[in-house]
């Protein structure tokens, strides 16, 4: 967690949206993170909210592009930041899995997910998990671990910036669990049952190439 700049919050709006607007404004500089207990109109994938009670998870992180590893196509970002979570929840609950490209998962269910957006040289990676099912309903990951102790992980593995190569091959073997789901094309769904993963960390879908960022 060296050099990290760390805002906690009791309930923001939105994490993402707070740090974009703090680094626009140069309130902040990478690295940094905003981490808050309550959040009700996060950013979610396709323009979606991503609303949650206290006690799940909620963090923006900012990274300067020219600090990620230099392998890591940046169209893969979502892949990348999803994946070394997914490593982490997995102390927690080994079901837990990374549906393409930014979701994740316990068994069929979604528990969480990632999304990514560059602000000029900076790459500001938004997180939400659901930590322990609530009142709403939503699937979890039935752990008492608690946001703080999960932000400082995190951030204590993004330190490492293990290579592409080497968060690839790891998820490889993975996407097999996406063969009987579907994923959201410029709005259509589309089967992964005969979806080809390139090196890249794009798809190859119905003789279409289909990348990752969101």
């Amino acid at each position: 967690m060296e050099n990290f700049d760390i805002l906690s919050f009791p309930k923001l709006a939105s994490t993402q949206k707070y740090l974009v607007e703090a680094l626009r404004e140069k309130k902040l500089q990478p690295p940094a993170a905003v981490v808050t207990e309550e959040q009700y109109a996060g950013v979610g994938s396709r323009e979606n909210s991503w609303e949650g009670e206290r006690g799940s998870f909620f963090a923006s992180i900012a990274l300067h592009i020219a600090d990620l590893p230099e392998d890591l196509p940046l169209s893969s970002a979502s892949i990348y930041f999803s994946f070394l979570m997914k490593e982490i929840l997995l102390d927690y609950n080994e079901k837990v899995w990374l549906k393409w490209p930014n979701d994740l998962y316990v068994d069929e269910n979604k528990i969480g997910g990632t999304i990514t957006q560059k602000v000029k040289d900076i790459l500001v990676c938004g997180i939400g998990i659901n930590l322990k099912k609530t009142q709403s309903g939503y699937s979890a990951l039935q752990s008492d671990v608690s946001p703080d102790i999960l932000l400082k992980l995190y951030l204590e593995k993004l330190n490492k910036f293990p290579k592409w190569k080497q968060v690839f091959s790891e998820y490889q073997v993975e996407f097999e669990q996406n063969r009987k789901f579907f994923a959201h094309i410029k709005n259509i769904r589309k089967s992964l049952s005969e979806a080809l993963l390139c090196e890249d960390g794009s798809l190859l879908i119905e003789g279409e190439r289909v990348y990752s960022l969101r």
